[in-house]
């Protein structure tokens, strides 16, 4: 059985990366990053959003979790745990309607790359 938990440090990575990428169009307060234990896949991470049905039905607006697989995501240095929630927050499109981006066109290694070193000279 999967367990989850809370990593405000990470959850400290996501709001540092969405405001030094200025990535406007992403509401830090409705993105959620937790950690998970008893994982069988090989994913690093993973984000899920909340189904607008469920959403509308609770009157909850648009939400997100990034679920980082603590066995694999803990062992990493820090510049790959960056490169990973980056990698997460690409799947956040720019209407923050809910959906998510797949993998392709901007969503790819090439933008996480890109990315990665403009936030790196950003904090010199």
């Amino acid at each position: 059985m999967i367990r989850y938990f809370e990593v405000q440090e990470e959850e400290e990575r996501m709001r540092r990366i969405v405001r030094l990428l200025k990535m406007e169009y992403i509401d830090p307060r409705k993105v959620r990053v937790v950690g998970s234990l008893g994982s069988k896949g090989r994913a690093i991470a993973r984000i899920w959003s909340v189904p607008r049905a469920v959403s509308f039905g609770f009157g909850l607006g648009t939400l997100y979790a990034i679920e980082l697989v603590w066995e694999r995501y803990s062992l990493l240095n820090d510049d790959t745990k960056d490169k990973v929630m980056i990698h997460e927050l690409l799947h956040i499109p720019s209407k923050f309607s809910g959906g998510l981006r797949p993998h392709g066109k901007k969503v790819n290694q090439r933008e996480v790359n890109k990315l990665f070193r403009k936030m790196k000279e950003m904090k010199g």
